[in-house]
């Protein structure tokens, strides 16, 4: 199924963790084969490394690096950038081209 989610673009969570529900984002990472998206500020995740010595001699510094996680394509809704509202995505052809739609106001997305 084609993702109608791009990078750059402004969601918002609709459902998942208590505390990221109804946040937004930009999206960061789209993983189509996974349908998942990575959105910046949600969905934090912490990784404790430990200190590694790599080829160069060099070594990974230690600690809790702290990430963004994923989130399935279904729990974010595009916020449309007219209305500023969440929003359904549909797709029309405009010129010979495909364009992406808001289904609220039918406004174009993309620009």
């Amino acid at each position: 199924m084609k993702v109608k989610i791009r990078k750059g673009d402004i969601v918002e969570l609709i459902s998942g963790h208590f505390e990221d529900k109804g946040k937004r984002g930009e999206v960061i990472k789209v993983l189509p084969d996974e349908d998942r998206v990575v959105v910046q500020g949600i969905n934090m995740r912490k990784k404790h490394q430990r200190q590694v010595q790599t080829q160069g001699r060099r070594n990974l510094n230690p600690g809790i690096i702290v990430y963004e996680g994923s989130v399935h394509i279904s729990n974010v809704m595009l916020v449309c950038p007219k209305c500023n509202e969440p929003t359904r995505v549909g797709v029309q052809r405009q010129d010979g081209v495909s364009v992406r739609i808001c289904k609220n106001c039918q406004a174009v997305i993309d620009s």
